[in-house]
């Protein structure tokens, strides 16, 4: 196969949108444009059906009954929704909010502003590689505690958190259970009654879907949860959301939902063996290089990475070929050390040069190869500049050392 370039190795930040999804899309933006809350006329039947269907899409994928979708514009908003809702839900029974101190910005800030409404709030740590301690989790429980939220899977580094023990806890303690599963959708076995969850927070744009759509999943078996609206007007989505819903959008993430729980197992083995053939190569190459997050227990396509020697924003602009990032797309404007790998134990300079690469459905090993031969290229070239020393091959690049090492977690 032929290679292209640059090569896109960022899909945790954002995917392209698949060709079966866009062929769904595209009707809705101009023959059936109704709005679904126009009930006498074809049109807006026409966009309320749809709007159901992938409703009930995105259920079917998770395991759930098509009314206890919420849609939003995203999972930042689903955060939002679910965090400040359950808060202000439930401020009579309860002030407590138990996390953890690497979830992603959309539940920190959230939590953020309410601890300067009176909330407490407790940020949970995490081991050396990124999982959070069930036991921990039950031990902060008191009985003020109205919500536990913990990341289904990492969008930094991949790991996958063990949901189902935390679900069983705050289930016997009779507290809500919210999961960020913006990255872990269709990518990992997702089912609502098996991680004994009560809120997960969904975005179409991480699965191949189109950007400005996500939803909520919000338990009504019963007893019913309470959720108190971030918008107010309409009274659309049960008056959880109030606002037009956005049809194409809402099309689009069904039918990439209907895609990934079609292809998801192969996909996943898949992104596996490449993430497996990436790593092996640049530990191969390269020394120096430490592995960030659960060595197994992660997603299929993430592999995050931290090169000792190495001046973190100079590797990273010199892959200007590879589509790769230092960190979550959210924060990487900021050339500052991740505050996930910090709360890893990471230490700080190791932390700064983080490289996340993220693998998806459109990676070859062609280009797996290509990125094992380029980086070790610009590697070796930063760490002769930094000692003065080059080691020049014929082409005039260093040449990378070959060599085996094991794989590793970054040292503390």
């Amino acid at each position: 196969m032929a290679l292209t370039l640059p090569i896109y190795m960022d899909y945790h930040a954002t995917t392209p949108v698949d060709p079966e999804v866009f062929e769904a899309m595209l009707p809705y933006f101009r023959e059936h444009f109704g709005n679904p809350s126009s009930r006498t006329h074809v049109f807006g039947w026409s966009a309320e059906s749809a709007v159901e269907k992938g409703r009930e899409q995105l259920g079917q994928l998770i395991g759930c009954k098509p009314m206890e979708i919420v849609f939003t514009s995203g999972a930042t908003e689903a955060n939002n929704l679910a965090v400040k809702g359950v808060a202000w839900a439930y401020r009579d029974r309860g002030n407590h909010i138990v996390t953890t101190a690497i979830e992603h910005h959309a539940v920190l800030d959230a939590c953020g502003r309410l601890e300067k409404e009176g909330f407490d709030v407790t940020y949970l740590p995490v081991d050396r590689r990124g999982l959070v301690d069930p036991f921990q989790v039950e031990e902060v429980i008191t009985d003020r505690t109205i919500l536990v939220s913990v990341i289904a899977a990492h969008n930094e580094i991949g790991t996958i958190q063990p949901l189902a023990e935390i679900g069983r806890i705050c289930k016997a303690r009779g507290v809500l259970f919210h999961s960020d599963a913006a990255q872990a959708l269709g990518k990992i076995p997702l089912r609502v009654g098996e991680i004994h969850v009560d809120f997960l927070s969904f975005s179409a744009h991480k699965l191949y879907g189109p950007k400005g759509a996500g939803a909520l999943y919000v338990r009504m078996t019963r007893p019913a949860v309470k959720l108190t609206p971030l918008l107010d007007g309409g009274g659309q989505e049960r008056g959880r959301r109030s606002g037009t819903q956005n049809v194409p959008g809402i099309v689009g993430f069904g039918k990439a939902c209907e895609v990934a729980s079609r292809v998801m197992a192969e996909e996943g083995k898949r992104l596996t063996r490449l993430r497996e053939r990436l790593k092996a190569g640049i530990f191969r190459r390269i020394d120096g290089v430490y592995c960030n997050g659960h060595l197994e227990q992660r997603l299929p396509g993430n592999l995050n990475l931290s090169f000792a020697r190495v001046e973190g924003e100079a590797l990273l602009l010199s892959m200007k070929d590879v589509a790769i990032s230092s960190g979550s797309a959210c924060t990487s404007t900021r050339m500052e050390p991740s505050y996930v790998l910090l709360a890893l134990g990471v230490s700080e300079e190791l932390a700064s040069t983080s490289m996340r690469f993220g693998l998806g459905r459109w990676s070859t090993e062609e280009e797996v190869d290509y990125t094992i031969e380029k980086l070790s290229e610009r590697v070796e070239r930063l760490r002769a500049m930094l000692s003065g020393s080059p080691r020049a091959g014929s082409s005039g690049l260093p040449v990378a050392k070959e060599r085996t090492v094991s794989v590793q977690d970054a040292p503390s």
